[in-house]
């Protein structure tokens, strides 16, 4: 709360130096103004005249400077032509995607995660006089925020502590955007996608510890879950040749099978395949 007040005196000293005299020549132009207004009033009450919605404000600038340190609205307001311009400001909650990112993670598994955020502009004359775009930067950061906070996460945690994640993305967005006026509320992580080789590592693991009625494993290391789906695939294939050996027309029909497994594949081989018999004569040599 103390840091929360302090950004905010900071940030009432920088609209006081914003809002400083505009001096002789500028008061001068500004009276000009106002008398000219006055002259034409029929006319100019169209120009001096401004609406701004119940969910908008308006930062006045006057010869350049911020006229007030509040921005103005919502209701009708005045400003005097020739000098004054007016940004329009969109109090509303705002909600963007972050792209899909792919993220090295802390244990060296690559992740393709995205998310979507949710902002709002808590202060309308930071968000107009401290950053460009802040729509835009926002976007940007939260990005860069994506990588840099899943960058010290290992995989378990990635796909188990989604909620801790966003919470720490929120909390740094909100840190990094408030000089610029924005109130980050909610950050969501939406989907973590891992590389097909751990997937297929991940699912031969998980048929394995259901066909001995173990329970679900904890989610191990890439290269822990690799090896025991190599050491679960190299007992079937002991078991299925076996089985195979028992009967030469497994053998044949298991061959014709593989043809049309790898036929099925979009490549260029072109494959001849052959009787079993031609090759057993050329085996048993």
């Amino acid at each position: 709360m103390f840091s929360s007040q302090a950004r905010c005196s900071g940030h009432k000293r920088k609209y006081a130096d914003r809002t400083g005299s505009l001096g002789c020549v500028g008061w001068f132009i500004v009276i000009i103004s106002g008398i000219f207004a006055v002259i034409l009033f029929p006319i100019t009450i169209w120009f001096c005249l401004k609406i701004v919605q119940e969910y908008e404000r308006a930062v006045i600038f006057r010869l350049g400077r911020i006229t007030d340190r509040k921005a103005k609205g919502p209701g009708i307001f005045f400003i005097l032509p020739c000098t004054d311009s007016f940004v329009k400001v969109d109090l509303r909650t705002v909600s963007f995607d972050i792209p899909p990112q792919e993220i090295l993670t802390k244990d060296s598994v690559t992740v393709c995660v995205d998310g979507v955020v949710y902002f709002r502009v808590s202060d309308p004359i930071a968000s107009v006089a401290n950053v460009s775009n802040a729509d835009f930067s926002t976007r940007l950061l939260a990005q860069t925020t994506l990588r840099n906070v899943l960058g010290t996460k290992n995989l378990a945690e990635v796909l188990s502590d989604r909620e801790g994640i966003a919470h720490s993305m929120q909390s740094s967005l909100d840190e990094a955007t408030d000089n610029w006026g924005i109130k980050v509320e909610r950050v969501e992580i939406k989907d973590v996608k891992l590389p097909t080789q751990l997937q297929r590592a991940m699912a031969a693991e998980r048929s394995g510890a259901h066909s001995s009625h173990r329970p679900e494993p904890a989610l191990f290391d890439l290269q822990v879950i690799a090896a025991e789906g190599e050491m679960n695939a190299s007992r079937a294939l002991k078991e299925a040749s076996l089985v195979i050996a028992e009967s030469p027309s497994a053998l044949q029909l298991r061959y014709l099978q593989t043809l049309n497994t790898i036929a099925a594949e979009k490549n260029s081989t072109i494959i001849f395949p052959l009787p079993m018999d031609v090759l057993s004569h050329f085996m048993r040599k």
